[in-house]
């Protein structure tokens, strides 16, 4: 018991340390010849059976202050376009001058519009296709190969919406609590790995910056992600023994308690922004990839190696619970906690590894969102679709959580075969209505009596 809070307590001075030195960090992978907004561009040709560079296609880069640059692809369908400076930049595809009988994918993704950040080149997309774009490969919007795709995309939003739905869960469920900064920790996954996976250890040891990587420098994303699933687990920790344990032996309501995580969420994200600053960033890995064809659906391959990681991972999670001494006794704490309590199960001590572990998943959830992009406010802006989850599912129960997520990915995604993609978070409120009025235990919870 000791020589684990010794570990928590080294990775809380870890993290601290990290945040202190973080705003003076400076970029290790700048390049010499300033900022560029780079890519490249082909098609896949059915009949060769192989990818074909589209050559001389211009591109036109306009940002701030009136500043425009055009470039060309070359014989390898590259093209890089340097920039001045940090700073928000369109990127435009001249149609005119893409080769005979190839299109834009999506059409209406030109302008593309980017983001440039600490003096590193930024890799934009433009998918190609032979003949006309703009429809998935189909000319109906209810064609099979849409909704394959949609169904794909709601399936793997929902894997990662699990591992944040599954810690909010088991935390209501073995202490009551509605934790609102649980989205924060998502975040707090993401950024930290960002961090990690551009600055390494030397961002927090400063003496380690000469060293080759990982010491020095940016470490690998795996590597990155691991770190920043430890500093994920250790901020839950902290959050726990140093605010909600106090609480919870001083006789805090439980709703004074949760208005104190709205008070915390609000706190850690703009110390967040703070820190990180609020433009949109991408990991040093796996910035672009080309997506691959499985039958109607695409996927790139770092969506694919994510999504396997996920079932993994769930049922790595579902088996910890049911096969496992603390996995029982958090099911157990969950379930009746002064029962739990009577049979000698320390409950402070389930509860604490609730904490470590549900904030972990949440961080880890949040590296796996970050592969598309890396925002310090993204948290926040899911937080309504994993409480939609987890109410759904059935408050308190882990497998609900994961059977809420999955349902909700979908049927979120699924909707935008009848509304527009922008508003399809709706349907997460639509969803958390109904459930609430028709099912308000949830798919997978239990009925209680009240009084």
């Amino acid at each position: 018991m000791y020589s684990g809070r010794t570990i928590l307590k080294g990775l809380l001075a870890i993290m601290t340390a990290a945040l202190t030195l973080l705003g003076l960090a400076s970029p290790t992978l700048a390049q010499d010849s300033g900022p560029a907004i780079f890519g490249s561009l082909d098609y896949e040709d059915p009949e060769l059976e192989e990818d074909i560079p589209a050559a001389g296609v211009v591109l036109t880069v306009s940002g701030a202050d009136g500043f425009e640059a055009t470039g060309t692809t070359d014989d390898a369908g590259e093209f890089r376009v340097e920039v001045p400076a940090d700073g928000a930049y369109s990127v435009e595809l001249d149609i005119e001058t893409l080769p005979d009988g190839v299109s834009l994918r999506n059409p209406d993704n030109n302008p593309l519009e980017t983001e440039v950040n600490d003096g590193r080149d930024r890799r934009v997309l433009f998918p190609l296709v032979l003949g006309e774009g703009g429809d998935d490969g189909g000319s109906s919007t209810f064609s099979g190969r849409r909704i394959a795709q949609l169904t794909a995309e709601g399936l793997k939003q929902g894997l990662y919406l699990a591992m944040a739905a599954i810690g909010l869960s088991l935390i209501f469920g073995t202490t009551g609590l509605t934790n609102f900064a649980h989205a924060e920790l998502v975040t707090w996954g993401m950024l930290t790995t960002y961090f990690f996976n551009f600055y390494g250890l030397a961002g927090v040891i400063g003496f380690l910056a000469p060293l080759p990587p990982p010491f020095g420098g940016g470490v690998n994303l795996v590597f990155a992600a691991v770190l920043g699933m430890i500093c994920g687990g250790a901020l839950g920790w902290f959050i726990n023994r140093t605010m909600f344990r106090p609480a919870r032996r001083a006789g805090v309501s439980l709703i004074a308690q949760m208005v104190m995580t709205i008070g915390l969420s609000i706190l850690l994200r703009y110390f967040m922004l703070y820190i990180f600053r609020g433009g949109p960033r991408s990991f040093g890995d796996f910035a672009a990839q080309r997506a691959k064809s499985i039958g109607p659906i695409e996927l790139t391959a770092k969506d694919m190696i994510a999504m396997g990681l996920s079932v993994v991972i769930l049922l790595g999670v579902g088996l910890y619970l049911q096969m496992t001494r603390m996995g029982k006794a958090m099911r157990a704490v969950a379930d009746n906690r002064e029962l739990a309590e009577s049979t000698g199960i320390d409950v402070e001590k389930v509860i604490s590894q609730v904490w470590v572990w549900g904030a972990a998943l949440a961080a880890l959830s949040g590296v796996f969102f970050g592969l598309d992009q890396v925002k310090w406010d993204f948290g926040f802006r899911i937080l309504l679709l994993v409480f939609a989850a987890v109410v759904l599912g059935g408050l308190g129960s882990a497998y609900g959580a994961l059977l809420g997520s999955l349902i909700v990915g979908l049927v979120i995604n699924l909707s935008t075969l009848f509304i527009d993609a922008e508003v399809k978070n709706m349907v997460a409120l639509v969803i958390l209505a109904v459930a609430l009025m028709v099912r308000p235990q949830g798919l997978l919870g239990r009925a209680e009596r009240i009084g």
